[in-house]
């Protein structure tokens, strides 16, 4: 009687254990399920809203100034780490804490007062950064500026980590301009396949047209290219695509100016320039000179006396001379532009993983 009852104790835990199995493994297929019906592009060539009231054409022969900024979706302070560069938080601390930051973060764009911004991670309406509108707060804080507003990737509700998930994220960049952006385009990148484009998301780059002093235009580019790859060879396929725009522009007679965040190691031995040594950290990789077509040129900041860099890993909390640093964001500019001055400012990490980068230059006659 005694086994008999064991047997049947142990016959219903099997069952038990065997009926958890099968309902994870049912929520596990229905969350695949889920992510590829959900999964969506947003199409190419698509046409971008352009609000504000500026005027002005673009000077020809006097100095512009512009910078950019990857706001880091309002998360990222000096003590903050994120899950997919190997830290671990998974979303902003607070609502409040994304409010602190990208408040910051505009007081210094204001104190700046550059001519065009280029800014990346701004979120819309994202888990991550509790639902606070990111552009609306970018809009407000200039609102004499014609604005684009691109969006990037719209992603699916990412069930990871368990303890926090990640959530669903809707966000893009944004183009401020002190000059009339007569129209603005959203070119769709090429991004990776299979499983990984759940993580490569849906990537694009902005160009607003803004009319210049002599008639021409001025084709100023917003771009944030892929991070979380399989082995990189796609962000050289996006570079390849930007720059045969950019150059078809420069034929047409054109100015061609594009800024932002490469993701791609611009400097070619951060590592060794800021001390830090990146072998762990393959994610950024040179960025690839022999792609470069004639008549276009990248544009860093190397500052031999005072390097800074544009970037933090985020694997810690940002620690001066132990995390690793490089330089991921910059240029990229026509020959018909003269490049005065291109500068890392140090803002010590405080409220984004990146620098903002700021350059100034003129347009040839």
């Amino acid at each position: 009687m005694k086994r008999t009852r064991t047997s049947r104790a142990l016959r219903r835990a099997l069952v038990a254990a065997l009926a958890v199995v099968l309902l994870l493994a049912a929520l596990a297929g229905g969350y695949v399920v889920y992510l590829f019906c959900t999964y969506s592009r947003l199409e190419d060539n698509l046409a971008l809203e352009v609000a504000g009231t500026a005027e002005s054409a673009v000077p020809v022969g006097e100095p512009v100034s512009l910078v950019t900024w990857n706001l880091g979706f309002g998360a990222y302070s000096a003590g903050y780490s994120f899950f997919m560069d190997g830290g671990t938080e998974s979303r902003a601390y607070s609502a409040e804490a994304v409010h602190e930051n990208v408040g910051a973060m505009l007081e210094r764009l204001a104190a700046l007062d550059a001519d065009l911004m280029l800014l990346q991670e701004i979120d819309v309406d994202a888990t991550r950064s509790y639902h606070v509108d990111e552009s609306a707060l970018v809009r407000d804080a200039f609102p004499e500026r014609d604005a684009v507003f691109a969006q990037n990737y719209d992603s699916a509700y990412l069930f990871y980590p368990l303890s926090e998930p990640h959530g669903a994220s809707r966000a893009g960049q944004m183009t401020l301009s002190r000059f009339t952006i007569a129209s603005a385009l959203r070119r769709s990148l090429p991004v990776e396949t299979g499983v990984m484009k759940f993580f490569d998301l849906d990537r694009c780059y902005s160009v607003s047209r803004i009319p210049t002093a002599n008639g021409r235009e001025l084709c100023l580019y917003n771009l944030h290219l892929s991070a979380y790859t399989s082995d990189g060879a796609i962000v050289g396929e996006q570079l390849r695509l930007l720059l045969s725009d950019m150059a078809a522009e420069r034929a047409a007679g054109n100015y061609a100016v594009a800024g932002g965040d490469f993701n791609m190691d611009l400097l070619g031995n951060s590592g060794e320039i800021f001390g830090v040594a990146g072998e762990d950290y393959t994610w950024a990789q040179p960025f690839p000179a022999e792609l470069l077509p004639e008549g276009i040129a990248l544009v860093s900041s190397r500052d031999a006396d005072a390097p800074v860099a544009s970037c933090r890993n985020a694997d810690r909390p940002y620690e001066p001379g132990a995390s690793f640093t490089l330089t991921v964001d910059g240029f990229l500019v026509s020959d018909n532009v003269t490049v005065l001055e291109c500068v890392v400012i140090d803002e010590g990490f405080a409220h984004s993983d990146h620098n903002p980068v700021q350059a100034v230059f003129l347009l040839e006659a």
